[in-house]
This record gives structure tokens, sequence and C-alpha cells, in this order.
């Protein structure tokens, strides 16, 4: 079974039904929903969305959002050890720098999902953009 990191901007792309991201978001979030891959987002992550979308969602129904999310992707936590990594990381943005080292410290990752791929330039892991994800492995 694939084991997928996803970035902040999926996530978001799901939960504000970004068009035309969102499709693709869709079948990423259900892929998980079914267990035909693992799906893995940084703790930092679900933060930022929160901190993002609660100007436009009311609270209560994301956090239940959420906490529905949660149940099916597992949360990589942003310690001290991933934050060293990431200052002292070759990446040029600290935020991607995170998403990636967390990315690694996932045993058997296969990629990491953006729709930023520039911004994950120099990786050790495969970067797909979601729609470049689902037609190669859904």
């Amino acid at each position: 079974m694939k084991r997928v990191f996803v970035d902040t901007n999926i996530i978001i792309d799901l939960i504000a039904d970004r068009k035309p991201f969102s499709k693709f978001a869709i079948e990423i979030f259900d892929a998980a929903e079914k267990k035909r891959i693992d799906l893995f987002a940084s703790s930092h992550s679900l933060a930022t969305v929160h901190y993002l979308l609660k100007k436009n969602i009311n609270e209560a129904e994301l956090r239940q959002i959420l906490l529905s999310l949660i149940t099916f992707i597992t949360i990589v936590p942003i310690d001290e050890h991933v934050i060293q990594r990431s200052l002292k990381s070759k990446h040029k943005d600290f935020e991607d720098a995170i998403q990636i080292i967390a990315a690694q410290s996932v045993d058997k990752i296969n990629c990491i999902i953006t729709r930023n791929v520039k911004d994950f330039k120099g990786a050790e892991i495969a970067v797909l953009t979601p729609d470049e994800f689902v037609k190669f492995n859904l």
C-alpha cells in the first residue's frame, strides 16, 4: 500500500473546496478513507489549516471536520528534532523544510503530494502534484 504525505495546501483544497484543485484532493482523501493508501500529514499542517480556515468556517464545524480527517490520517508530530533538522537543512523555505523532514520521518514513505512542487525541489522523496498522483497511483 502506498504511503503518502500531504502538504497543507492539499488539506485546504479539500476542506475549502477550492476548485478545480479540490477534485484531486477529494480523490486522495477518499482513497485514504477506503484504506487504499496510507495518508500522513504534519501536526503543523493541521494547525495551519485551522488558522487559515477559521475565518471562513464556523469554529465548531471546522474542528469537527479536522476530527473526522484524523480518523484516517496519521499525524506526524513536529518536535524539536524535526525543527532542528529543518533549520539546518539546505531547503530555502523553513516551512517547506519542516514538511520535507516530517515526511522523511515516516518509514517507507512513497511521496509528498503538494501543488507547490517547485518549493520542494531537492527533497529526498518523490514529490507529485495531486493530479499526477491520482493519474498514476489511484
